[in-house]
């Protein structure tokens, strides 16, 4: 959760990792950069820091303070984000490219240690909580067509330009340049920073806000319990939400786990149901992978749901399986969920990489799995979820190629923003 203006999430970070090596403890009003940041309140967390709005009393603006845990480990990937962000930022000087600037970063030392910490550029909620407010019912076209625009300038730019892959796109990933509920945004909202410790601060201030915040979640949660029981069970309707107004515009963000495409940082990269297939197959990667990610995303963004989603088989535990079965589990289910919707893969392909044979015979038709439920992209999106049958198909033709299965052939980011798709929305919304 890089920058995101998005409230903490429902679970927070553990209070045990408020100890040496690990998170920061951040109450409203405390300063950092000698005076220059004062927090404001917390935005999100992650396993490697928390992520914390801050004003910036040398620019009178409100900024993103991430705050890395001080365990060397931590350290050592702040500062390769670092390296990478000042790449990113200095090559961006109009800060036009649609990835996220580095404002400042800075050492911070605190009671469990010296932590490095990084001031991004304040943005609006992640592509996910615009998803869930939604009510993961799909968004318009048109609309997405913007978030796809930015997301390829994004690519386009990392890619061509820098030779930087992302290795972790996905919707909580992606950050809109404003939020969903004006009432979020300390801009619009008006509401005046907060510029000294608020009085009767408690010194463990952060635990005592997360501990707070569960017991609260707790009896919302007992609350609707029991308001369902007195209702038989029946789900109370939801009001349609509106969309109006929102700025979809948007930021690629978190690149904690970006590499240089001469620099590969690990065999297995990517969230899994974002994992492009020569990363399961261990075939060797660039960056294509970032555009399967980008085209799983989009999809998501229409649908409401995720493109592949791999379960385990029926009758499997996940406490009865080691870690690695059930990975090998998984990764062929989301091989064959990939193949039904997409067609056979290519035999070259398929048993190319040092991970093939754990997945596919000598012929490269899949072990385990011999029945495949086929369908087309298009079909899908006409028959589950009730798509024009001309969106359907443009939407399919735009996603297609891109969800190659042979990485070289996938269009790059630059060809895709060329494609008519996206620019017949342009010069429709320009006219």
């Amino acid at each position: 959760m890089s920058c995101s203006s998005s409230s903490a999430s429902e679970e927070d970070e553990d209070l045990d990792s408020y100890r040496k090596g690990g998170y920061h403890a951040v109450r409203v009003g405390d300063s950092f950069a000698a005076g220059r940041f004062i927090a404001q309140r917390k935005l999100g967390w992650g396993q490697f820091s928390t992520v914390w709005l801050a004003y910036d009393t040398q620019t009178s603006k409100y900024v993103a303070l991430k705050i890395q845990k001080s365990a060397p480990e931590f350290v050592q990937a702040a500062a390769h984000e670092i390296e990478i962000l000042s790449t990113i930022t200095e090559n961006d000087p109009k800060n036009e490219k649609c990835v996220v600037q580095l404002v400042d970063h800075f050492k911070h030392r605190g009671p469990n240690g010296q932590h490095l910490c990084m001031v991004l550029e304040f943005l609006g909620d992640s592509i996910l909580h615009l998803i869930r407010y939604n009510r993961y019912k799909g968004i318009n076209l048109i609309k997405i067509r913007e978030i796809c625009r930015c997301v390829l300038t994004g690519l386009d730019y990392l890619h061509r330009e820098l030779h930087i892959l992302h290795t972790d796109l996905k919707p909580e990933n992606i950050l809109l340049v404003s939020t969903v509920n004006p009432s979020k945004d300390p801009i619009k909202s008006k509401t005046p920073p907060i510029l000294q410790r608020p009085e009767g601060s408690l010194a463990g201030g952060a635990a005592v806000n997360v501990i707070e915040k569960k017991l609260k979640q707790r009896a919302r949660r007992a609350v609707a319990k029991i308001a369902a029981e007195r209702r038989g069970g029946a789900p109370e309707p939801k009001p349609e939400r509106s969309l109006d107004g929102i700025d979809f515009r948007c930021k690629i963000v978190d690149l904690g786990n970006a590499c240089g495409a001469d620099k590969p940082i690990a065999e297995e990269i990517q969230t899994r149901q974002y994992r492009a297939p020569e990363v399961i197959l261990q075939s060797g990667y660039s960056f294509p992978v970032d555009m399967w990610s980008f085209a799983c995303t989009a999809f998501e963004l229409a649908t409401g749901e995720m493109m592949f989603a791999p379960k385990p088989g029926p009758g499997f535990s996940e406490d009865e399986l080691s870690m690695s079965y059930l990975l090998r589990i998984k990764h062929n289910d989301h091989l064959a969920l990939m193949m039904e919707l997409l067609g056979k893969m290519p035999r070259k392909i398929a048993v190319g990489g040092g991970r093939s044979k754990d997945y596919f015979d000598r012929h490269g038709d899949l072990k385990r799995i011999r029945r495949l439920k086929h369908s087309s992209l298009s079909r899908l999106l006409i028959d589950k979820f009730k798509f024009p049958e001309t969106d359907a198909q443009e939407f399919a033709e735009f996603l297609n190629p891109i969800l190659d299965f042979d990485p070289e052939r996938r269009p790059t980011a630059q060809q895709c923003l060329q494609h008519p798709w996206l620019r017949q929305t342009a010069a429709k919304t320009a006219s």
